[in-house]
């Protein structure tokens, strides 16, 4: 029996190589070995202020750029949150039996309740509630994840159980997997923040769908240091980034890397980093504008998944709702 793994990115802003080297890439890679379902979890992206017509066309750009990346509808449940119900009711049922010091823990929403202080809806409060909908409504084994979201993942396997205890064994103990190379890019503009999707500013992240010449500008640009010596050095996180980046697309060792680097500039890096970011995305542009040419085939797609979950849906919703006596 192949292991079950869910995993998904939120719908707003744009992909940018961050994603593609920390998730996608990896997704592509393994769908043979595991039964895979990937979601576009749009009612993540309505706990802030939001445009409705921007995230229909996030919805489907994010589609778009999935299947260009590589995920092959033959191996993968792909579909869009909204379109399966159940999420939500199953994230409400979590949040009856979730003690609200779980959630007042979590990190990001610390972070981002500062940020926007009395703005901060209650949904972005149980937004690991329904995360862990996400996870636990699949049963799901491994959940391929950021060092960031471990936390969420963590939740999840917490609330499952304690579901398991209150209510009798129901869901599979989830398990965060992340990835060594490549798992966490740093921002070009400030590498030590994590490369973002929400975070404004044209030098920050290469976006999926950036044209040659805009990647070889925002890598001219990149943050480094005075220091001369091109080494992995965690303590020069301008560097370090470039190099994890150059390491992830080329499948080179570190050793190789410095070596190849030994008594050349940052110029040359960055040069030569550009160009391996630019041979990476060439063909991921080209797929992406042949599938959106085609509208039709996102929407066949997105329902495709839907139907070839539904089964596994219902199956886990009705011994939940036994299990809780609402049935």
């Amino acid at each position: 029996m192949k292991k079950r793994v869910f995993s998904g990115i939120k719908p707003s802003g744009t992909l940018h190589l961050g994603n593609y080297l920390g998730a996608i890439r990896n997704w592509v890679a393994d769908q043979d070995r595991c039964e895979n379902i990937f979601c576009v979890v749009d009612q993540h992206a309505i706990t802030v202020d939001y445009e409705p017509a921007a995230l229909r066309q996030s919805v489907r750009e994010l589609v778009g750029l999935y299947l260009a990346c590589g995920l092959d509808p033959e191996h993968c449940a792909l579909f869009v949150q909204s379109h399966v119900p159940e999420h939500t009711e199953l994230a409400w049922l979590f949040n009856c039996i979730t003690p609200m010091g779980w959630l007042q823990r979590m990190t990001q929403f610390k972070e981002k309740s500062e940020e926007q202080r009395e703005q901060v809806s209650a949904g972005l409060f149980t937004y690991p509630a329904l995360m862990a909908a996400d996870i636990l409504l699949y049963q799901t084994h491994e959940v391929p994840v950021g060092e960031d979201q471990k936390q969420h993942v963590e939740l999840a396997r917490d609330l499952a159980q304690r579901f398991n205890h209150l209510f009798g064994e129901t869901f599979v103990l989830p398990e965060p997997v992340i990835r060594k190379v490549g798992a966490r890019v740093m921002g070009l503009d400030d590498p030590t923040k994590k490369m973002s999707k929400s975070t404004e500013g044209d030098g920050h992240g290469i976006g999926l769908l950036d044209p040659p010449a805009l990647i070889r500008k925002k890598l001219s640009r990149a943050t480094t240091d005075s220091q001369r010596q091109i080494v992995f050095d965690p303590a020069r996180p301008g560097v370090f980034n470039l190099l994890t980046i150059f390491q992830a697309l080329s499948g080179q060792s570190r050793e190789e890397i410095e070596a190849h680097f030994a008594g050349k500039g940052y110029a040359q890096l960055k040069g030569d980093l550009a160009e391996l970011v630019i041979a990476a995305l060439e063909p991921i542009q080209a797929r992406y504008h042949q599938i959106t040419s085609a509208p039709e085939y996102i929407d066949q797609v997105l329902a495709q998944g839907v139907v070839r979950l539904r089964p596994l849906v219902e199956s886990t919703m009705l011994r939940v709702r036994q299990a809780m006596g609402l049935r």
